[in-house]
């Protein structure tokens, strides 16, 4: 087993951990695991015993010298669980008339995480293959038909490249007739890779590779490729001009210079993977540089525009123009590519240059805030139900949230070749920050707009086609109020492969459009389906989830109409629908009598805990705030005659502006217990008790600043859980864990040192436990350490090392993007 962010330097070892359960479970006498290191910088922190966290460890002092370990296999019966294939994913075709399955493994191989990387301009790239770095991938495809009963057709396996194939960038052409991906191979001898484009007939499956030359390589850094219609792509090339990397010099150019003269007030959250010298940059501009190609499916190619760092390619819906999105010189040493200059063209599939939309400037100086915005042209997007016209959207505050100004943002609109003098017209103008739109058709479009410090969010009604028409507000409502949610427009694909939110007619007459939601309630989560009137603002619920046994959700619109217009009596969804113990299976449901049909039947992945126990919990903190989580026990575990068993909470806090939003349940009992390789459920199968996301919430109501009572709202959370589950008596008191990652790791640093009387031991992975190194905010603070410097020092588990007492596993990375394992390493030492 592996955790996902582990470097090749991670391995398992052999540890006593907490004592196994008193009664007899198949699984309680094997010895769990314990996470090292190679290196002996954390040799002495670990997760001890529950006896010796309690004083009464008789077995064999650990040597302050393991050795080199290497990796190791867990035991068979956690072996068994992590070595399990996830189910397929789904990928339906934008007809809705074929369903592609995509076949994952279960780990990736130590050798994809092993392969060096370029870490440049906040991204990782393997230089191997041109690609993102430690990228996950397929292994096989396989496409069925659609039937009209709601039944799949015979599987068509996608045939032509090796067994052995790594397969990525999946992607159905408009019409669905086509796959698009990509395949590579792993050299074992140089640890190289070969990345290549290839097609797939969905009719027959049979697949080729696309390009006729193997001169052809391509780029896949950022954006690979897009379909500009059925029949052509265009397609991120290396440059054929590109030659080899460019070597480091051994002396390098001179000092790095950094001046503020003109006293710009730059604040960046901390990482360490930006460019550090011009020699980053010269690889920068190597990896990244791209030559666009348009290629045709018979394999013709035509350069487009000249070479550039491309991060975005976006077709117009009527295949004729391109928006190029590319960042160029001067870089940066503090922020990411994303805040690199950038600049938006348009250009004509053919090759015309149109027009430069914009070139926005460095990004360096954007505030800290919540809600702050790069100057200038933002969110720039076809509008997805016209042939070839832009949206975009521009801050009037100079993307400063501490700045009051009305309005804040507005939402512009404009052909793609203007006639002369045609000014951008607005569409809407916003008080808060434009959040995102969707677009159903000329006379109706759905903005949302939000602001963080108050968590209000609103929704709009826009006629983009009528001349004269007000804006409508639709809802308007806190953001972190789940329980009143309406939920988010179904939406539907177009011919053009756009995604526009679905008309529905009822007997032929009426506009309406679907919404789906989760149905957060005070019992639990219980997925609806409204029909909505976008006139009168009336809603009916159509569908509910059942609210007995299982956990049902919709997850796509398969009814198809070229004009997305569907008849309700004819609507078609795919549906997901599981229990607590029964695994997620598909089904299509039809309208009118809402028939449905099972389209899969996987296995139960772990039958050896098919009989484990779940319950969601409910309980009160001292100042009255309602709390929840979902207790795990093992099969066939009863308190009564069996008695507490050792536990690991494992949590992560939360923030919020009213105790009334945190005391809300976003959870349901009837959810499927997935067991994923980085998450606790794994200690079921060694007899725990596992107490999962006990909500921890961080409340600040009105001005007030919830990280201002950090340590007393955290510690009171955590008291109350552990009252909970040994009131119940199904946790030991003496052999209670505490565990997170990031900033769970942060909470479970801070509770081993202000509430050791709760905990045996703790868990802390890929945390930051210095807030004095994170100055200008974390989390959701968005004050810097110079306005709240007290807060930041009492929040620091570091400052409070020498109180922590009990044994703790601090798990980190090498190479992790954020945190330093310099922290990691002074943490050891502070605690020892």
């Amino acid at each position: 087993m592996l955790l996902p962010r582990f470097d090749q330097r991670m391995c398992f070892s052999r540890a006593n951990f907490i004592a196994g359960p008193s009664y007899s479970a198949p699984f309680r006498t094997h010895t769990p695991l314990r996470l090292l290191p190679r290196r002996r910088i954390a040799r002495r922190i670990g997760l001890a015993t529950a006896e010796f966290a309690a004083g009464s460890f008789s077995g064999p002092a650990l040597e302050e010298d393991d050795g080199d370990l290497g990796y190791r296999l867990p035991p068979k019966e956690i072996q068994e669980i992590v070595d399990v294939p996830p189910n397929p994913s789904y990928y339906i075709s934008p007809r809705r008339d074929r369903i592609m399955f995509l076949k994952r493994r279960a780990m990736p191989p130590l050798s994809d995480l092993a392969k060096p990387d370029k870490i440049l301009a906040g991204i990782r790239i393997d230089p191997s293959s041109n690609t993102r770095s430690r990228m996950s991938f397929y292994t096989g495809i396989s496409i069925h038909l659609l039937m009209d009963d709601g039944t799949l057709g015979p599987e068509k396996a996608v045939n032509g490249y090796n067994a052995n194939a790594k397969i990525n960038f999946v992607g159905w052409s408009p019409d669905g007739q086509h796959v698009a991906f990509t395949v590579r191979y792993e050299d074992e001898v140089d640890n190289g890779s070969n990345l290549a484009l290839w097609i797939a007939d969905a009719e027959s499956g049979k697949a080729r590779p696309l390009f006729k030359s193997a001169d052809i390589m391509l780029n896949a850094v950022f954006e690979l490729y897009v379909w500009v219609n059925e029949s052509s792509l265009l397609v991120c090339t290396i440059p054929s001009s590109r030659g080899d990397p460019p070597t480091k010099p051994l002396v390098p150019f001179g000092p790095r210079i950094r001046s503020n003269e003109q006293r710009n007030i730059i604040q960046m959250r901390s990482t360490k993977e930006m460019l550090k010298d011009l020699h980053e940059e010269e690889l920068f501009d190597y990896y990244a540089t791209s030559q666009i190609v348009l290629v045709t499916l018979d394999g013709t190619v035509k350069m487009i525009a000249l070479p550039a760092i491309y991060i975005s390619l976006d077709p117009s819906p009527d295949g004729k123009y391109l928006i190029l999105t590319s960042v160029h010189r001067p870089y940066s040493s503090i922020v990411s590519y994303k805040r690199f200059p950038k600049k938006v063209e348009l250009w004509t599939v053919e090759g015309r240059f149109v027009r430069e939309v914009c070139d926005l400037p460095l990004a360096e100086d954007i505030p800290v805030a919540a809600n702050s915005v790069r100057k200038g042209k933002r969110l720039i997007r076809w509008r997805p139900d016209m042939p070839s016209t832009l949206f975009w959207v521009e801050a009037q505050d100079g993307g400063d949230a501490n700045i009051e100004v009305s309005p804040r943002d507005i939402v512009y609109m404009e052909h793609a070749e203007p006639l002369d003098g045609e000014k951008p017209q607005v569409l809407l103008k916003l008080d808060l920050r434009c959040r995102k739109t969707y677009w159903c058709y000329g006379s109706f479009a759905l903005v949302y707009e939000y602001w963080y410090k108050t968590r209000i969010t609103r929704t709009w009604v826009i006629s983009p086609d009528l001349k004269n028409h007000r804006p409508r507000l639709l809802f308007e409502r806190s953001s972190e109020d789940a329980y009143s949610n309406p939920g988010s427009p179904v939406m539907c694909r177009t011919p053009a492969g756009t995604v526009v939110i679905a008309r529905i007619k009822r007997n032929c007459e009426g506009s309406y459009i679907l919404l789906k939601g989760r149905g957060a309630t005070p019992k639990g989560s219980t997925p609806f389906l409204d029909l909505f009137d976008v006139n009168t603002g009336e809603k009916e619920r159509i569908w509910e989830s059942d609210k007995e046994k299982y956990y049902e959700s919709i997850l796509a619109l398969i009814s198809y109409h070229p004009k997305c217009e569907v008849q309700l009596d004819q609507l078609k969804l795919l549906v997901s629908k599981e229990s607590r113990r029964e695994i997620t299976q598909y089904y299509i449901k039809i309208w009118p009598n809402k028939k449905q049909v099972q389209i899969t039947n996987y296995p139960h992945p772990y039958p050896q805990l098919a009989l484990l126990q779940k319950e969601i919990i409910r309980y009160q903190r001292k100042d009255g705030v309602k709390l929840t989580a979902t207790l795990y026990l093992p099969p066939g575990y009863s308190p009564s005659e069996d008695g507490p068993l050792p536990c690991l909470i494992w949590s992560y806090p939360g923030e919020f502006k009213s105790k009334e939003a945190a005391g809300q349940v976003r959870r349901s009992p009837n959810k499927f217990a997935r067991i994923s390789n980085n998450f606790p459920l794994l200690w079921l199968a060694r007899g725990f008790a596992i107490l999962a996301d006990p909500t921890i919430p961080i409340i600040g109501e009105g001005n007030q600043e919830g990280n201002d009572r950090y340590i007393e709202q955290l510690v009171a959370s955590a008291e109350a859980a552990v009252n909970e589950i040994v009131r119940r008596g199904v946790a030991h008191p003496d052999k209670i864990a505490v565990g997170g990652h990031s900033y769970g790791a942060f909470m479970t640093a801070n509770l081993l040192a202000h509430a050791p009387h709760l905990f045996c031991c703790g868990i802390a992975r890929s945390g930051a436990y210095n807030r004095t190194l994170t100055p200008f905010g974390f989390q959701k603070e968005m004050r810097t350490l110079w306005e709240a410097t007290d807060t930041y020092i009492k929040m620091s588990p570091f400052m409070s090392a020498n109180k922590i007492k009990k044994p703790i596993l601090l798990i980190h990375g090498e190479d992790d993007s954020k945190v330093t394992t310099a922290m990691q390493v002074m943490g050891c030492h502070a605690v020892w």
